[in-house]
């Protein structure tokens, strides 16, 4: 079952709401309904994020998508649509039950770290768990836990304006999972950071994912971050969804031209991976696994799948998790898919040694 659902979720802020939903819904437009005294901030938006999963939501500034994410902890109500939480229908709970379930099941990082200056980092990390009641002794414990995930042990008794703005946003997102929360939403939370630091960000967030396998939505308007992190991607333009799926999706085959102008200057060789380009032909090549070449896996990027592919006088063997062959890259399939020029391998001999 999937741990997070939107069910054709609406939300108008002004005149009449449920009018212009039916507006919409009949094919009205949203620039009419706006001169009628009424926005239409997410139209008719659905889908899934499965247990584990990183999602992406991207978009231009005014394109609904910080609005959808205050929707999925319950922060603002749809004007029509359900959010599903474990199967749960947020939309019909309680304002005490919904407040339980953000205190304990939903956690949310900020674009602009929100740490209480009057609080050391200890205390900012487990404040969360001070909500819901945990004793002082077992939240300082989580909390130094979550900050030793994130890289912060030994700070643990600095004060905010002490850290750089890296380390203020790993405070964040350290206070975030020292609730173990089952979801993670994360509202731009990398972009008032400068483009090294959120750099490594993205790779604290993915070597934490690795590890804890949380259910998470982040929300960002850098298609270059989204392609990074994303394991679900969806665009979203004036309020609606206009495209969903995979990076490699979309880069490969963008829905339209708005989605096409979005990626025309993504560097698709550190996004994409070797199972986009391969054949699943296994190479008939005496001693194909013996030879001393270099192997790629499936999820190697082609920056480092054109390295190999240079090195290597044959198609580069592509393996499983297993060791077991799964495919292979010629180098002219490889070349006309990035557009790049041929570089003269050499020989396996000189590679193995």
């Amino acid at each position: 079952m999937s741990t997070l659902q939107a069910e054709h979720v609406y939300k108008v802020f002004g005149n009449r709401p449920d009018d212009a939903v039916r507006a919409l819904e009949g094919g009205g437009d949203r620039a009419e309904l706006r001169a009628d005294g009424a926005t239409a901030a997410v139209i008719d938006v659905s889908f899934e994020v499965e247990p584990g999963q990183i999602f992406v939501v991207m978009g231009l500034s005014g394109s609904g998508k910080s609005t959808l994410l205050r929707m999925l902890n319950g922060l603002l109500e749809p004007t029509a649509g359900r959010i599903l939480f474990d199967g749960q229908d947020l939309t019909e709970l309680s304002g005490r039950e919904l407040r339980r379930v953000r205190s304990t099941k939903i956690s949310m990082v900020f674009q602009h770290f929100a740490l209480f200056p009057h609080r050391n980092v200890l205390e900012n990390a487990g404040y969360g768990l001070e909500v819901q009641g945990v004793p002082r002794a077992d939240r300082e414990r989580r909390a130094a836990e979550a900050l030793a995930l994130c890289g912060l042990e030994g700070w643990e008794m600095a004060w905010p304006d002490e850290l750089s703005g890296g380390m203020q946003q790993r405070v964040g997102l350290a206070r975030a999972l020292a609730t173990d929360a089952d979801l993670l939403l994360m509202d731009e939370s990398f972009s008032a950071l400068d483009p090294l630091i959120r750099r490594d960000m993205q790779d604290q967030l993915l070597e934490l994912q690795r590890t804890l396998k949380k259910t998470i939505v982040f929300i960002t308007h850098d298609l270059n971050e989204a392609m990074r992190l994303g394991d679900g991607i969806a665009v979203m333009r004036d309020g609606r969804v206009v495209q969903q799926g995979t990076a490699e999706d979309i880069l490969t085959r963008p829905a339209d031209d708005y989605v096409a102008s979005f990626v025309q200057d993504v560097d698709r060789s550190r996004v994409l991976t070797a199972d986009a380009v391969m054949t699943t032909t296994r190479p008939h090549r005496p001693g194909v696994d013996s030879c001393g070449c270099p192997t790629v896996t499936a999820d190697t990027p082609l920056a480092d799948l054109c390295a190999v592919s240079a090195r290597v006088p044959h198609p580069v063997t592509v393996t499983g998790t297993d060791g077991a062959v799964v495919g292979s890259v010629p180098q002219d399939r490889l070349v006309a898919f990035i557009g790049d020029e041929q570089r003269a391998p050499v020989r396996c001999a000189e590679v193995a040694a």
